[in-house]
């Protein structure tokens, strides 16, 4: 079952990946990058859409990853479900500002993220609506994700739906146990972004 989950900005086109739709979307012409509920649907039966995806971590003095940081939520389902930080780049936008938005969306202003001039992901994801292409899936749409792991350093207090991020060691965050609540393949990604800091066991 797909899952869905809102950006906390009030702006229907730039909802996470697997995101639900805002029931009181903003007017279009409040922002110009904007889309109508229209045109977005149009735009992802034809165009792959660009994503950042974010994984928070938190770091020893000396730089070591200590923690992984994931989003718990609930579904209108009543389900319980684990993700990450997720949003679409806009139009005129760079990745770098992209990221730090949806991870001051999503954990909230205190959050501080420790964002170098220049991110490199440590991986590209691709969302397809089609089960079984690719580890990841999305049923709305073709997606394009640049995923990176971001150092925080403030206090994490998630916004709109996401109930709390719960931060697991490596080990814990990397297991069976968490990638069987990840949505949309996510326990996969976890498990890249380990692999490339090194920790992956």
């Amino acid at each position: 079952m797909a899952v869905r989950t809102p950006d906390p900005d009030p702006e229907p086109e730039d909802e996470g990946l697997g995101a639900f739709r805002d029931a009181n979307p903003p007017a279009p012409d409040a922002n110009p990058g904007w889309l109508s509920e229209f045109e977005l649907e149009e735009a992802r039966r034809r165009l792959p859409m660009l994503y950042v995806e974010a994984i928070p971590v938190r770091t020893d003095g000396s730089g070591q990853v200590t923690e992984i940081g994931i989003l718990l939520r609930s579904t209108p389902m009543g389900e319980m479900t684990r993700t990450i930080v997720s949003g679409r780049v806009r139009f005129g936008e760079t990745i770098r500002e992209a990221l730090f938005r949806h991870v001051e969306n999503d954990l909230g202003p205190m959050a501080f993220p420790l964002l170098p001039p220049q991110p490199l992901p440590f991986t590209v994801a691709e969302y397809f609506p089609i089960p079984g292409v690719s580890a990841f899936h999305d049923d709305r749409q073709h997606a394009v994700s640049l995923a990176f792991v971001v150092p925080v350093t403030g206090t994490c207090e998630p916004r709109q739906d996401a109930l709390e991020v719960t931060w697991f060691s490596p080990e814990a965050a990397g297991s069976d146990a968490v990638a069987a609540e990840m949505e949309n393949g996510r326990g996969t990604l976890i498990r890249q972004a380990l692999a490339s800091l090194g920790l992956l066991r």
